[in-house]
């Protein structure tokens, strides 16, 4: 079955050139494309989405405004940014909103179809730039009022860099199921229900 991309990009010659990339994958299909985010509640309700590839800078709403819309209403749907911004700020924010990966535009023609089917798996992907700045980032440990196990951390670490469970599995040597089993109870001692919430408070809290 085709996974459906739903696109808001306000340059309609990078919009345009969405469309055409995920064409040249057979695994996607595209059910909407718009310069602008401010129906996006009703076009996602109307074209039920998989993913969406969310602009930052866009008029009348700017995407990071459009997620946390977008997860009044819906937690589950993978949002990936498409953005040239780099800067702590719009990154945390946006992660903090809800995005599910965060890529930058100079990336996209080499990451674009991986990031897609990585979120798809359970990742959160990023670009390289992005993931090493997150990763600076959480230097400052605040871990320990949660009371993770060594393996916990190593694990939520993998997680924010945006590793799917499967990917986490292969470069632990943990089976799936073991790897399943630690994030659940990294879920459970961070308070949250999903791999987006979990990178999300562990940038905001700067844990790992």
């Amino acid at each position: 079955m085709l996974q459906k991309v739903l696109i808001y990009e306000d340059n309609e010659t990078l919009r345009n050139g969405l469309e055409e990339l995920l064409m040249l994958s057979d695994a996607f299909v595209v059910t909407g494309s718009y310069g602008n985010c401010l129906e996006a509640l009703v076009q996602i309700k109307n074209e039920t989405p998989d993913v969406i590839l969310m602009d930052i800078d866009m008029p009348g709403m700017n995407g990071i405004e459009a997620v946390r819309k977008i997860r009044t209403t819906n937690k589950q749907i993978a949002i990936i940014m498409l953005t040239v911004f780099d800067d702590n700020q719009n990154v945390f924010d946006a992660i903090c909103a809800g995005a599910s990966g965060y890529l930058l535009k100079k990336n996209v023609s080499e990451k674009l179809i991986s990031s897609i089917k990585e979120v798809l798996a359970g990742g959160a992907p990023m670009s390289p730039s992005i993931a090493k700045m997150v990763i600076n980032s959480m230097q400052h440990n605040t871990a320990g009022q949660y009371n993770f196990t060594a393996k916990e951390n190593d694990i939520l670490k993998l997680l924010c860099k945006g590793n799917s469970y499967k990917m986490i599995a292969g470069q632990t040597g943990l089976a799936f199921e073991t790897v399943r089993s630690y994030i659940k109870k990294v879920y459970e001692k961070l308070q949250v229900h999903s791999a987006t919430e979990a990178v999300s408070k562990a940038i905001n809290e700067r844990l790992v």
